[in-house]
């Protein structure tokens, strides 16, 4: 699978968001949720991803997108989450977007 198989969208509200994620071919979603504490931070709360799609770098792509809108929009990311604190560790260049 290519990251071109892998679609990710974005839903806000005024307090919460979350990203999802669809894989072409399936009809299950992986899903990374945020709580909004305020304009310059983001608390990721839980990512969550099928079984199916495990080892596909779902998941990954999840992270991946929100610390690329972290670096646009200028808000920093409180890694609440296990699996998104484990992807900072594991990517060093992350750094400038996360607060711990």
């Amino acid at each position: 699978m290519s990251a071109a198989d892998i679609t990710i969208t974005r839903e806000t509200s005024e307090t919460r968001g979350r990203y999802i994620a669809r894989v072409t071919g399936h009809d299950e979603t992986g899903k990374l949720t945020f709580s909004i504490s305020s304009a310059t931070l983001v608390i990721a709360d839980h990512t969550g991803v099928p079984d199916v799609f495990r080892g596909m770098g779902v998941g990954l792509a999840l992270v991946e997108r929100l610390v690329a809108d972290a670096r646009e929009q200028g808000f920093k990311i409180m890694p609440l989450c296990p699996f998104v604190n484990a992807q900072r560790k594991r990517h060093p260049e992350w750094a400038d977007v996360f607060s711990v």
